[in-house]
């Protein structure tokens, strides 16, 4: 074991599929638990999410860095056979089916309990494991729908928009990993195993624990300060502007023009603008409209103020603070076509293209490795292929 790699010796079995659960399981790869990724033999789900580049979607490329996938048929009695020699002495386990499911193919708490006090048993759900929607399907969209997200997310036209960021997915992998993580800590002081249930609907709500404890007592969403938002430049191109604290408010009167307004007793204080925050917006907005983004950028930067130019993903990766960071590896995966933009997680080591545990496995790609470790033989692991019990 290493400080940068401090789960190795870790085995977790991860049979979730999707981003949540499987994003969980990532991290644990990537601070180096040994993760086996079971899939079905036609692949987890995320592998045909959007465009497909042979086993590998964005989805699953970035869900699935640093595993070791293994594809078995879990309604047969020897795949089911298989899962449970793989668990006898893992450490984690995570799943991410519908409540009731799991237990349907046997493989629900109390069952690997039994087989494994020690195992600490991560279930991802949509709605949560009780409550009148607990058995509904739910996916990230859905869960942007159900708590409030999208009704304050409103494009121009005033439609409410799901964000394509997949964010409650990836908080749900985020907090689902913080809750294992503490799991662990838990049992390497000498705690037994424990079940940890997280949902969508939880992550989803924690996200958006500020704007929603507001909303509910305020209304609809204002600027909690005025200026400050989006602004279309002269040029076209967009810049965000943040002016909260009162020097923050003088240095965007001075760029601006309108130095008169530092005075005005309309905008004494952070409240006062808050009151005004539309009248400012408006005519901040303006004033930009004079003048390229870029220029509005030099000039607020030079002052020390919070802006910046609304840019693309391509402007982003490519920019040079983001590649002097070092925060995206261009990673290169089995059949995968060109290399990737993957971002490093924070506080994980680097990763670094070729590197196995950089990759994102194809389909099946380990299973044969993994049921070697098992004690099966070259003659079992051909018979369980013809009988098209596992895929290799």
């Amino acid at each position: 074991m290493t400080f940068d790699k401090p789960y190795q010796g870790i085995k977790v079995v991860d049979l979730s599929q999707g981003v949540a659960g499987p994003y969980c399981a990532m991290l644990l790869a990537r601070h180096g638990a040994e993760v086996i990724k079971v899939e079905p033999l036609d692949g987890d789900w995320s592998r045909a999410l959007g465009a497909r580049y042979g086993d590998h979607t964005a989805f699953s490329v970035a869900a699935n860095i640093g595993k070791k996938s293994l594809a078995v048929d879990l309604k047969s009695a020897e795949g089911r056979e298989i899962v449970d020699r793989l668990t006898r002495d893992a450490d984690v386990f995570l799943e991410g089916f519908r409540p009731g499911v799991i237990d349907r193919l046997g493989f629900g708490y109390e069952r690997l309990k039994a087989m494994n006090p020690g195992l600490i048993y991560l279930s991802v759900s949509g709605f949560g494991q009780n409550g009148p929607l607990s058995e509904k399907p739910a996916m990230d969209p859905i869960l942007q729908a159900f708590t409030g997200f999208m009704s304050e997310n409103k494009g121009p036209d005033g439609i409410p928009h799901r964000t394509p960021t997949i964010i409650v997915d990836m908080a749900t992998g985020l907090y689902s990993h913080q809750a294992v993580v503490a799991a662990l800590y838990a049992k390497a002081k000498g705690a037994p195993g424990r079940r940890i249930n997280s949902s969508l609907m939880e992550a989803a709500a924690n996200l958006q624990s500020i704007r929603m404890m507001s909303a509910v007592r305020d209304g609809p969403f204002r600027n909690v300060a005025g200026p400050g938002g989006t602004y279309l430049a002269s040029d076209g191109g967009w810049i965000q502007i943040a002016a909260i604290k009162n020097h923050e408010f003088e240095g965007v009167c001075r760029v601006v023009g309108r130095p008169d307004w530092i005075t005005d007793p309309r905008f004494r204080t952070t409240t006062d603008r808050y009151t005004h925050a539309a009248f400012l917006g408006e005519e901040v907005a303006k004033i930009i409209k004079t003048r390229p983004a870029t220029e509005w950028r030099e000039k607020f930067t030079e002052a020390g103020l919070q802006n910046e130019i609304v840019q693309t993903y391509d402007d982003f990766v490519r920019h040079p603070h983001t590649e002097a960071t070092g925060l995206i590896t261009w990673t290169e995966h089995d059949g995968g076509g060109a290399p990737w933009a993957t971002p490093n997680p924070a506080g994980t080591p680097r990763m670094s293209n070729g590197d196995d545990d950089s990759k994102a496995p194809t389909l099946g790609q380990h299973t044969r490795e993994i049921l070697a470790g098992l004690g099966y033989g070259d003659g079992d692991i051909d018979a369980l292929v013809a009988r098209k019990v596992i895929g290799a």
